[in-house]
Formats: structure tokens, sequence, C-alpha cells
């Protein structure tokens, strides 16, 4: 088994699959215990539609994304924010409407590709060093967004209508907070794929929230659940010939049923 790290592309796809399992926890933590977790599955939708658009203009895969994802992800909480439509319903009508779009940039690009299927089920093998940096450079943004709003995003999570009365910004926060999901989900469509990212933003976080540690200790258990599922995923996936993201994403249900089934046995 030890023969697959004498492969560039398992060292390459290792080393992202490392960042993201340590970043997108750290999102889907909040994302859980706001209700908001739809939000991660719709902007895997809206993704599709960036991807297709870079495909049909010959655009950067990546960059396209970032923006079309961040500009939706700032619709939605507009939209949410007016009080005319409520939360789940914005979050349904981009989610219909991006994947309405990509179906149509498909088409007008001739269909399927192999690189479009890279992009929606997760691809390691493919993961290249250019992606390794983009990947990096996302997660390091990431997390210097997360420990500039750290104690408004906590704050606004457990009490938001206590934040607005201390003076907090929370339409600002908010904000911030789908902004690094819309990153979020850039950042792990290359190792789990489009259909697949939500789940690996939700369920290690869903996992941890089974413990019931305090809040802290819950994030870094829900990190340490993402590094196991990419680690033990990756393996499982070159031992059994098996498509990586499915294998991760696999792992990680594995590892959430464990940890409610302690739940329920030690009654926590």
């Amino acid at each position: 088994m030890l023969d697959i790290f004498q492969y560039s592309f398992i060292l390459r796809g290792l080393e992202a699959g490392t960042i993201v399992a340590f970043i997108a926890p750290l999102i889907g933590i909040f994302l859980v215990l706001r209700r908001y977790s739809l939000i991660a599955d719709t902007l895997s939708h809206i993704s599709l539609a960036g991807i297709a658009m870079a495909f049909l203009f010959g655009w950067n895969p990546i960059l396209t994304t970032i923006g079309v994802t961040t500009l939706s992800s700032v619709g939605i909480e507009r939209l949410r924010n007016t009080k005319h439509i409520y939360g789940e319903s914005a979050l349904a009508l981009f989610l219909s409407g991006g994947l309405a779009l990509a179906t149509v940039l498909l088409s007008l690009g001739k269909g399927f590709n192999s690189n479009l299927l890279n992009y929606l089920f997760g691809s390691i093998v493919t993961v290249t060093s250019n992606d390794v940096l983009t990947i990096f450079i996302l997660a390091i943004i990431i997390i210097t967004l997360l420990i500039l709003f750290y104690k408004e995003l906590v704050y606004i999570t457990f009490d938001e209508e206590s934040a607005k009365v201390m003076g907090i910004n929370t339409g600002r926060v908010n904000k911030v907070l789908v902004l690094l999901t819309s990153l979020t989900v850039v950042l792990s469509m290359r190792i789990v794929g489009i259909m697949l990212v939500s789940s690996f933003l939700i369920i290690p976080a869903a996992s941890a929230l089974q413990l019931g540690l305090s809040f802290r200790s819950t994030i870094l258990a829900s990190a340490a659940f993402g590094f196991v599922s990419v680690i033990s995923g990756i393996f499982i996936s070159y031992a059994a010939d098996i498509p990586a993201g499915a294998s991760i994403v696999m792992v990680s249900f594995l590892l959430f049923c464990a940890a409610f089934g302690l739940r329920k046995v030690t009654g926590r």
C-alpha cells in the first residue's frame, strides 16, 4: 500500500485534499448551526454554471467559478434580507436558476467532455501543481477572513438578534459567511466534485456536533473528521480503483454514523 507515495499525482492529491479537509468543515460548522446547510448545495449547482461558462468561452475555470459563485452568494444574501421572500425560497430560486443556466451553456458548448466530468465528480489524479497552489491561496484567504470575523460569526451563529442589539453589522457578517462558503465550494470541487461538495462541507461538521464538545473543540473535531475522510478515502480509492470523491464522502458518512451511534450509546 505504501507504493502509493511513489506517484506524484497522488502526492498532489494528498496535498490538495489535506488543505480542503481542514478548511471545509470550519465553514460547514457555521452553516450547520445556523440551519443554512442548503446554501452549500445551492452554490455547488451555481458553480456548475461557472464551469460551463468557462468551457464555453475558454476562460479559467477556477477564476470564472469564483466570480460566479461570489456574485450569486451576494445576490442570495440580499434577496434573503429583503424580507419579501423566505431564506430557503431564495436558495431554491438560485439553485434551480443556476442549474438551468448550466444546462443551457452546456448545450451551447455541445455537451459534456472529460474535463467537465472531472469537475462534476472530482478527480484526484488530475490535480496539477497549479491547482494545489490555487487551493493553497484560496485557503489562506478563507482562514484570514475567518480569523478577522471569528467573534462576530460565533455571535450571530448563536444569537443574531442580540448581535444586532450590540451594534454588530450582522448583514456584513452574513455576507462574509456566504462569501467564505462560495470560496470553499470552489476550493473543494477539484477534490470531491461539484455533485458531492456540499456533503463534504456539512457531514464532518454534523459528525463533530454529535460528540457534545465545546464550540472550539467541535471545530477542531470537524477538521479532524474531514482529514480522516480525505486520507482514508484516497487510500481506499487507490486500493479499490473507485472514484476518490465518492470514496471520501462515503468515509465521511460512515464516520457520521459512528459518531451518531456513540452519542446514542453514551447519551451525550
